[in-house]
């Protein structure tokens, strides 16, 4: 069950690295998050900041692991990057490790989520993604189980944002 949305407009990639870079400053626990949006719309550079604001340090470049399916970096909490837009089936996850990373050890972030069945693992945290330009986008962010008060305050205080 959704316990509460929000929608926020960036304008540039710095602004939603920074996005990224201060949703990730607020995890301070194991989290999953679940990102969806077209090819090309931010998720990656979303997924950058995140690894800053967790603390990844500098030498590791964030890239999608679209071919590696999954990278992992050091950081506050282990950080674990999944790309699942090769994936064509259940049994693939299962043969890259899908089951041990559900287990909740870090935070664990997967582009292209709406491919993974939702019995494998709840998302504590999604975000919609959508291009409304050539730089401008707009993420609805759903906040599931977890406590997510001061974040969507800072969210709030920090961008454009509405509640939903």
């Amino acid at each position: 069950m959704t316990t509460q949305s929000i929608r926020i407009h960036t304008a540039s990639s710095d602004e939603t690295r920074r996005l990224g870079t201060m949703v990730g400053r607020a995890l301070a626990e194991p989290a999953s998050i679940g990102l969806t949006g077209d090819l090309g719309c931010g998720k990656t550079v979303f997924v950058q900041g995140l690894a800053r604001g967790l603390a990844v340090p500098d030498r590791y470049a964030v890239t999608s692991p679209t071919y590696t399916l999954i990278n992992e970096y050091p950081g506050r909490l282990p950080f674990f990057h999944v790309d699942l837009y090769r994936i064509t089936g259940a049994d693939e996850l299962t043969d890259i490790g899908m089951d041990d990373l559900a287990a909740g050890r870090g935070v664990i972030v997967i582009e292209w989520a709406e491919r993974l069945p939702p019995e494998l693992l709840s998302f504590d945290m999604a975000a919609s993604i959508d291009m409304t330009g050539d730089f401008t986008r707009t993420f609805r962010f759903f906040f599931y189980r977890r406590p997510s008060g001061n974040l969507i305050r800072d969210l709030k205080n920090n961008f454009n944002a509405d509640e939903e």
